[in-house]
C-alpha cells in the first residue's frame, strides 16, 4: 500500500490508524491542508516526517488531538488556552503552550513548548481517535513547496515516501492554521495568521505584542522562519495599482492570479470572486500555473484584513 491514494472510508481510516500506531507515515486531510502524520510521541516516527519532507529539525511539528482533554496531557493549560479551545476547536487554530514531559524533544523542535490543534475535518478526527494517540503533522509536501490541498498534490511531492494517502477531496479552507502563543497568561501573541482571523481572536482574548526578540517568538511556530509555499517559477507580488503592472511583466511571459482582471496579455489569468476563494485555491493554482509555460507568476496582494492577512503572509513567503 506504499503511497497509494485511498478514499477516506471507515475501513481505510482503521488501516491508517494501524500504520500510525506501528510507526508509519500517513498523509491525511484536514480543513486547512493535507498533513503528513506520524505518532507524535515516537521520536523515530517523527524523524520520518523530517526526512520525507526535507524539513529542518528545529522547525517544530503541530500535534493534532481529538479533544481538549487530550490537549491537556501534552501542554500546560491555562485560562486563556481553555477559552480559545472552547471557542475555536475543532478548527484551524494552533495553540502553543509549555510542553509536558510526554512530548519528545524532536517533535517540539528542541523547544520547551508544544503546538496543539484539534482539526474539524471528520476524517482527520476519526484517524486520531482510532489511533488513540496525538498525530504530529506538518503539511504533506516537500519543504518549501506550496502546501497540498488535494491527495494528488501530496502524491506529486511525496510519492514513495509515505505509507498511505487518505483522500477526502479538496480542503475547505486552503491555508494553514492560525498559530498563537498562549504561554503568557494575560493574552496571546499571533505567530502565524491563518484560518482564524485576528478580528475573531480579539473578540475572545487580548492580543499582545511579541517579545523584542522576534526570532525567539517565531521559533515557536512552524511555517514562519524558512521560505515556504513557493512554486517552481518566480512569484512577483502586485499591489493592484494598474500603472505598476507593466514594469513587472515587461519582456516576460507571465501568468496571473488575483482578485481583479489584469490589463495586458497574460498566458493565463486566474481571477477569484472573493478572498475566501483566493485562499482556498491559492496553492492548487500555484502548482497549476508553474506548468503553464510562463517565465513568472504575478500575484495580486489582498487587503491586510480578515483572511486577507493570512493570504498576504503566504504570498509574501512564497515570493521570498
Amino acid at each position: 500500500m506504499n503511497g497509494r491514494i485511498c478514499p477516506a472510508t471507515d475501513e481505510n481510516i482503521l488501516i491508517a490508524a494501524e500504520i500510525l500506531k506501528s510507526g508509519g507515515l500517513v498523509a491525511f486531510p484536514t480543513e486547512t491542508v493535507y498533513g503528513l502524520g506520524a505518532n507524535a510521541l515516537d521520536p523515530d516516527a517523527a524523524a520520518k516526517i523530517f526526512d520525507a519532507k526535507g524539513r529542518p529539525r528545529d522547525n517544530p511539528l503541530i500535534l493534532h488531538v481529538s479533544s481538549i482533554r487530550d490537549a491537556a496531557k501534552y501542554g500546560e493549560m491555562n485560562d486563556c488556552a481553555e477559552v480559545l479551545m472552547q471557542q475555536f476547536w475543532p478548527g484551524p487554530l494552533t495553540i502553543v503552550l509549555f510542553a509536558s514531559d510526554e512530548v519528545p524533544e524532536l517533535t517540539r523542535g528542541g523547544l520547551d513548548t508544544v503546538a496543539l490543534r484539534m482539526p474539524s475535518n471528520t476524517a482527520a478526527l476519526s484517524v486520531i481517535r482510532c489511533a488513540g494517540l496525538p498525530i504530529a503533522a506538518p503539511s504533506a509536501n516537500r519543504s518549501g513547496r506550496p502546501s497540498p490541498t488535494t491527495a494528488q498534490a501530496v502524491a506529486e511531492d511525496l510519492d514513495g515516501a509515505v505509507d498511505m494517502i487518505l483522500d477526502d477531496g479538496p480542503t475547505s479552507i486552503g491555508l494553514e492554521s492560525t498559530v498563537v502563543d498562549a504561554t503568557r497568561l494575560e493574552g496571546i501573541v499571533i505567530l502565524r495568521p491563518g484560518g482564524i482571523t485576528r478580528e475573531a481572536l480579539a473578540k475572545v482574548v487580548d492580543i499582545l505584542d511579541g517579545d523584542d526578540d522576534e526570532e525567539a517568538d517565531l521559533r515557536r511556530s512552524p511555517g514562519t522562519r524558512y521560505r515556504h509555499y513557493a512554486p517552481k517559477l518566480p512569484l512577483i507580488l502586485w499591489d493592484g495599482n494598474p500603472s505598476a503592472l507593466s514594469p513587472l511583466v515587461e519582456d516576460k511571459r507571465w501568468c496571473f492570479l488575483g482578485l481583479d482582471t489584469p490589463s495586458g496579455h497574460p498566458l493565463k489569468a486566474v481571477v477569484f470572486d472573493s478572498v475566501e476563494e483566493y485562499a482556498r485555491e491559492l496553492y492548487a493554482k500555484l502548482r497549476e500555473l508553474e506548468n503553464c509555460g510562463a517565465d513568472v507568476i504575478i500575484a495580486e496582494l489582498p487587503e491586510r484584513s480578515g483572511l486577507g492577512e493570512a493570504l498576504r503572509n503566504r504570498l509574501e513567503r512564497a515570493a521570498g
